[in-house]
């Protein structure tokens, strides 16, 4: 189910929609990578269009360049990036402080020049040795599955996610028809359903595995973690564009700007203080380009977390 259209507008990727969002941010990461080489430049910006703001993406140096022609090159690129040893450093179980200083210690040495910092990059992402809890390191917080399911299903997507993937992610209006044991990082509101409109208890549903999910998209989402680095801060891990409001829970917070920006300053953006307080100031950011906030909430359902639908704020 392709909508047609002559630009390239991502139409599958809704950027209300928190797993849309960070697909949307992870597929400019990505190409800016994989395309470095050849001296192109994506950029990328918001357009309200197929009922949602969608990001549409250009590519600087090569005028007549689009999406489906760079999608192979991106789609070798993810299978091949570097940033995926930081997944597999753990064997699916969630680091001591001491396991995860060690892979940290290992993934500076080897740094030569900035392309290298992949690894180093997810494991920011990831979290920090320097802030404990329960016996292990404090980890990020838009993390929704449990800590060792997030690092092994960040693993399968890494390994099984194909080109086909991608483009209807990309291109297609989402069908979620992609298997979703072991393949979902639990980003999407869609995934929050309650006991109460169950037959049975969540955990351990066998109904669950009829269930879908976009691989493509949660493989891309992961590529937009780097972007979002968890910090100690008195103590406690933060990560960018998370705050807790007292009183009323955990928010996520994301902008959505209307001129064609490139990584480093989508990466600023994603980082403004004025986003994190309970109401920013709209105008200010309006100034700055930017014409939507959205806005999650993380709960928990037992031992899962989920994010909200997200609300213009």
């Amino acid at each position: 189910m392709r909508p047609e259209h002559n630009s390239n507008v991502l139409v599958g990727l809704d950027g209300g929609n928190p797993l849309g969002f960070l697909a949307a941010v992870g597929t400019l990461r990505s190409a800016t990578l994989a395309l470095g080489d050849l001296h192109i430049r994506p950029c990328m910006q918001w357009r309200k269009t197929f009922g949602g703001w969608r990001p549409e993406i250009q590519f600087v140096g090569e005028e007549c360049l689009t999406v489906e022609a760079v999608l192979p090159i991106i789609s070798k690129w993810l299978k091949d990036a570097p940033g995926k040893i930081a997944f597999e450093s753990f064997e699916s179980v969630r680091p001591s402080q001491e396991k995860f200083r060690a892979v940290a210690i290992r993934a500076n040495e080897n740094i030569s020049d900035f392309n290298d910092r992949a690894e180093l990059d997810f494991l920011a992402a990831f979290g920090s040795e320097a802030v404990e809890e329960n016996g292990c390191i404090a980890n990020c917080a838009i993390r929704a599955n449990r800590s060792h399911e997030f690092l092994r299903f960040a693993h399968n997507l890494i390994s099984e996610t194909e080109e086909k993937h991608f483009r209807k992610t990309l291109l297609e209006v989402w069908l979620y028809d992609d298997p979703i044991e072991t393949h979902s990082m639990r980003w999407d509101p869609r995934e929050d359903i309650r006991y109460a409109l169950r037959w049975r208890k969540p955990e351990g549903d066998p109904a669950r595995k009829f269930q879908g999910t976009m691989w493509g998209a949660n493989r891309l989402a992961i590529e937009a973690l780097p972007l979002m680095p968890s910090v100690p801060v008195k103590g406690r891990l933060e990560t960018t564009g998370v705050s807790v409001f007292r009183g009323e829970g955990i928010y996520w917070t994301w902008p959505i700007w209307e001129n064609f920006l490139g990584l480093e300053t989508v990466y600023s953006l994603l980082s403004l203080k004025e986003l994190q307080k309970r109401q920013p100031d709209r105008e200010k950011l309006l100034a700055m380009g930017i014409a939507e906030v959205y806005r999650s909430q993380r709960i928990s359902q037992g031992k899962y977390r989920n994010f909200t639908t997200a609300i213009s704020v």
